[in-house]
């Protein structure tokens, strides 16, 4: 609970800002906010208020308070970590690891029969957890047979507390079909929170597996540090975006040093680097890189297993935020778009597509693509309320913003406003109908709403744009608004859904 106290002062008006930024990035390690400025103000004003700090200069004397001081930097350091999660996020890593990675070290462990797993900044826990779901399909009826331990490890003590509760909002698992949300998890009451319109929570099954602990990545960066446990698999994904180059070689070498022979690293789809090759190897797969020590070979023949049942657990994926409970108000500026004109019978061709693709890749501005960074990185984050503000400026300034738009309707979705979910992501398809994650997600929400011809139709959609895209310029291509998902992810998504719903309807 917030102190009383003054209104909150704005940081960056004070002059000793410069000051603590500087102390706080030396600090942290955190160059991410070198240039983000409003995002670092934004959490500042949060524990400014939290402890009726009067001032910059008053803050700064508070972190040098011997141990109430070290108190507040570990919770500020929480506090400028941009927790965003969701399970199975990065579709193309997660069928890298069912397909590739878990199959090759389930076969090169077959005769000791354990395999250990980090997930290194695991946040709220989607990742840990998300592993060990797919684990425990690949293993199947042997699992009691193998020793698995998957370790997640995340600086914030806020974090590993949700994370061990394994209760989520709607949101975090926006891109599950209701029906794979009921296998993995047990629906909760509405309460509080992001569980305000109800929520999940996680199978004791898919449990059992983890285990949580407070760790700070920076501590591989110390060349004298002690080697710990060994792994066959570490995650580190969108963790090393925080820190500078030089940083991010020492922890990933440290990294590289905790994995056990044959073992696998991923990371972020925007931290891999040239420099790792002095001491690891990269690995080249569908859609993302893996890493391997060098005195590995470069990737494990494939290995063929029985195939287990997952009915496509790894989504294409989005990123997004969350809404504020104030109903959204209807679209200034927008006519009011029929289901027709938002879910065209007529796909448009391969050429449309393409325009659609490089519409959306470049004829947007650098303060809109900012703006929606920063939506983003604010509702991630957990300020709702300034994610709303910012968004509902955004779309002010421009009601013509189709991935605005797009955004709006994934908010409401995943705070089950399902009517006006389906009227935002309809407005996007109104704006570009060559909108293939607004396509994809309006068949999402339809099969939710049992309304299967409407989402067959927005599904085919979504296929045959996709496919269109990934014929004329790869199947890797990277789809806008869809968090690095490529066209070949989303092609075989709709696919999949398309597929399961016309089993349901025979």
């Amino acid at each position: 609970m917030s102190r009383p106290g003054p209104p909150c002062p704005d940081p960056g008006a004070d002059p000793a800002y410069a000051a603590l930024k500087a102390r706080i990035i030396a600090r942290t390690g955190h160059h991410y906010y070198v240039d983000k400025d409003d995002l670092l103000i934004e959490r500042l004003r949060r524990r400014f208020r939290e402890m009726a700090a009067a001032d910059c200069a008053a803050y700064a004397a508070l972190l040098s308070d011997g141990a109430q001081g070290e108190a507040e930097w570990a919770r500020l350091e929480a506090e400028i970590t941009v927790g965003e999660t969701f399970f199975f996020r990065y579709a193309e890593q997660f069928q890298a690891l069912r397909e590739r990675i878990l199959p090759a070290l389930i076969a090169a462990r077959a005769s000791e029969r354990t395999l250990r797993i980090w997930s290194a900044g695991c946040s709220t826990g989607a990742e840990p957890y998300s592993l060990s779901i797919l684990v425990q399909e690949l293993l199947g009826d042997a699992l009691p047979n193998w020793r698995v331990s998957i370790l997640a490890t995340d600086i914030s003590a806020e974090a590993l507390a949700t994370a061990r509760a394994a209760e989520y909002g709607r949101w975090a698992l926006r891109t599950m079909p209701p029906a794979e949300r009921l296998r993995y998890f047990t629906r909760l009451p509405p309460a509080p929170g992001i569980r305000r319109e109800g929520g999940y929570a996680l199978r004791p099954e898919f449990r059992g597996l983890v285990r949580f602990e407070r760790g700070n990545l920076l501590t591989l960066a110390d060349p004298q540090a002690r080697d710990g446990e060994r792994f066959d698999l570490i995650l580190c994904r969108n963790v090393l975006i925080y820190f500078d180059a030089r940083t991010v070689a020492a922890v990933v070498r440290g990294l590289g040093r905790r994995l056990r022979p044959d073992g696998w690293l991923l990371l972020g789809h925007a931290e891999p680097s040239p420099a790792f090759a002095g001491f690891l190897d990269a690995v080249s797969l569908p859609g993302t890189v893996a890493y391997r020590t060098l005195s590995d070979t470069p990737a494990l023949p494939p290995v063929v297993l029985a195939e287990p049942e997952l009915r496509s657990i790894v989504p294409p994926m989005v990123r997004g935020g969350a809404l504020a409970d104030a109903l959204l108000p209807d679209a200034p500026g927008l006519p009011a778009v029929s289901a027709d004109e938002a879910g065209p019978r007529a796909v448009p061709s391969a050429g449309a597509a393409l325009r659609a693709q490089a519409v959306s890749h470049h004829d947007v501005s650098d303060h809109a693509v900012s703006e929606r960074d920063r939506i983003r990185v604010l509702a991630d984050a957990g300020d709702t309320g300034s994610a709303w503000r910012a968004l509902r400026i955004a779309l002010d300034r421009d009601p013509t913003d189709p991935a605005m738009r797009f955004y709006e309707g994934l908010l409401a979705r995943a705070l089950g406003r399902d009517a006006e979910a389906e009227r935002a992501l309809r407005a996007a398809l109104y704006l570009d109908r060559g909108f293939v994650m607004a396509h994809y997600h309006l068949g999402l929400l339809l099969i939710a709403l049992d309304r299967p011809s409407e989402a067959a139709r927005a599904l085919d959609n979504a296929i045959a744009l996709s496919q269109a895209l990934a014929e004329a310029l790869g199947s890797d291509t990277v789809l806008p608004e869809g968090d690095g998902v490529s066209a070949g992810d989303v092609a075989v998504g709709a696919a999949a859904a398309r597929a399961a719903l016309g089993r349901r309807s025979s």
